[in-house]
């Protein structure tokens, strides 16, 4: 018999009974796991196990067969499973794949065979219900991702701004002591200051307010560390007006201590008289406290000389920086001015090309040019209200270094025509080659307005007047338009119109190339 591949790391046990659309038959059922078998393998009793549960049964040696001693069949040898002595049931395994399954999950409505239910449907299901390995709970497949990046109590998470990484529920805790945790200066509002850099900032903070050093002589004013050195050097009078009283008061003193000893008259002879004990110990205590005022006071003079220093390296500063200031500020405004009169060259530029890439869309070379005209009755409410009388069609050319042309029409009529006819005019218009062609233009002109039944056009075609300005060699951008003032009635416009199809007309102009 065929021996049983050892290497079932990847095997399971057998199918949920639950699977099965219909009622097992128990030839189908594992023996040791009493579920439907998976990869079904038949020991040399007879008795079918999956392979993964034989493979757990003789991992460790031979074994009794337990199915044979509740049957009363038990026979040794043939009753002891032995994995060189078992082989795999191929057709059981086929009987299992086609048995009909359906899916476990509460609210999945996946229906099936067995054999499609391995392959493409266990352990895909969107409404399988699978373990957390963090906290234990059980989640939606689906949601499994987003459970254990959002919302697992016990997930762990690498800190934002120290990196340092700890468990979620520790979040908060971590808050309070993370050297990198950004704080708020409640004074000057400055945001993202790490804890480990925030009492450096309180002390330089521009706007946190503290005593000013001269408290100690009687200076009440508590100013914001920015603005101390301004209050030091306005205030330097004040400062010593309060120093005053103590100088003096401390002259005094000094001037009006008695020494170790001092000679008085007694009986009418000098006689020295030697301190008390208890006027030497007052004596010895005043000289110190004298010096610990001369002390402070000296420090406080340091202090304003010190001020003074700064104030005017700080007023210096000051000036050299207003004039750096002031360069820059010269220089970027003449940038901006050399931005802005580039931009506006730029948008010339774009405004040429754009009208060249509008010609170029629409532009024929042969001579026949067909202009559709769209939105007709708001175009035309325009030109009756007089806000645009006259409109001009895209040039169109002879040939490719021809003659340059239009159209121009007035949809409310214009001379003779107007309020009764459209007008339509034919205008030449100065071209890159004039040099080079023939002139009086006098080229047949025929105009069109086509009708969208492609049955009657409504034609008018004329030859120049070669005596006419309007055919002359173009001395400005076009000439003046001549053609015809009452080309079309309106009233051929008005209800259901060949010549008006969905808000839109159609006029097409044909030049004769003869000759040319």
């Amino acid at each position: 018999m065929a021996r049983i591949s050892l290497d079932c790391s990847n095997s399971l046990p057998g199918i949920p009974l639950s699977v099965l659309s219909v009622p097992m038959e128990n030839k189908y059922k594992c023996q040791q796991c009493l579920q439907v078998l998976r990869k079904p393998v038949q020991a040399q009793c007879g008795h079918r196990f999956c392979v993964h549960c034989f493979k757990q049964l003789t991992s460790s040696g031979p074994k009794p067969c337990e199915a044979c001693r509740q049957e009363e069949i038990y026979e040794e040898p043939i009753s002891i499973l032995n994995s060189n002595e078992a082989f795999p049931d191929n057709a059981a395994g086929r009987e299992i794949a086609s048995l009909p399954a359906r899916c476990l999950n509460q609210g999945c409505n996946w229906t099936g065979s067995i054999k499609e239910y391995e392959a493409q449907h266990e352990g895909r299901c969107e409404f399988e219900r699978v373990q957390c390995e963090a906290c234990q709970s059980l989640v939606l497949r689906t949601e499994k991702d987003r459970h254990n990046e959002r919302e697992c109590e016990a997930r762990t998470l690498n800190c934002k701004y120290c990196k340092v990484t700890f468990n979620f529920k520790d979040i908060k805790a971590h808050d309070e002591i993370c050297v990198k945790f950004p704080l708020q200066c409640k004074d000057c509002g400055k945001k993202k200051i790490p804890r480990e850099k925030f009492n450096d900032h309180i002390k330089s903070c521009a706007k946190s307010k503290s005593a000013c050093p001269f408290s100690e002589v009687g200076c009440k004013s508590v100013i914001e560390n920015g603005k101390l050195s301004d209050h030091e050097h306005g205030s330097t009078m004040e400062h010593l007006r309060l120093l005053l009283p103590m100088v003096m008061s401390l002259a005094r003193t000094r001037a009006e201590a008695p020494g170790a000893g001092e000679w008085q008259e007694d009986c009418g002879l000098g006689l020295y008289r030697a301190p008390e004990e208890g006027a030497g110990a007052a004596a010895s205590v005043q000289p110190v406290g004298l010096e610990k005022k001369v002390s402070a006071l000296e420090n406080i003079v340091c202090v304003l000389n010190r001020e003074v220093e700064r104030s005017s390296v700080t007023l210096e500063a000051f000036s050299h920086q207003h004039r750096l200031d002031q360069e820059k500020i010269e220089n970027l405004s003449n940038k901006v001015r050399q931005l802005e009169r580039t931009l506006t060259m730029r948008d010339l530029q774009l405004s040429e090309n754009e009208q060249l890439v509008r010609e170029l869309q629409f532009c024929t070379y042969d001579g026949i040019f067909v202009w559709k005209i769209s939105d007709f009755s708001r175009r035309r409410q325009d030109a009756v209200a007089g806000r645009a009388p006259a409109m001009f069609s895209p040039a169109f050319y002879s040939s490719k270094y021809g003659y340059k042309m239009c159209l121009r029409l007035y949809l409310n009529g214009d001379g003779t025509g107007r309020g009764t006819h459209l007008s339509l005019f034919f205008v030449v218009m100065r071209g890159k080659c004039d040099a080079l062609l023939k002139w009086p233009f006098s080229q047949k002109v025929t105009l069109m307005l086509l009708d969208q039944n492609n049955r009657e056009h409504i034609i008018d075609a004329f030859r120049p007047d070669v005596t006419s300005t309007s055919f002359q060699r173009p001395i400005s951008e076009m000439n003046i338009a001549s053609g015809c003032p009452l080309f079309c009635p309106l009233a051929k416009l008005a209800g259901k119109s060949p010549y008006l199809r969905d808000d839109t007309i159609f006029i097409k102009a044909i030049v004769d190339l003869t000759g040319l």
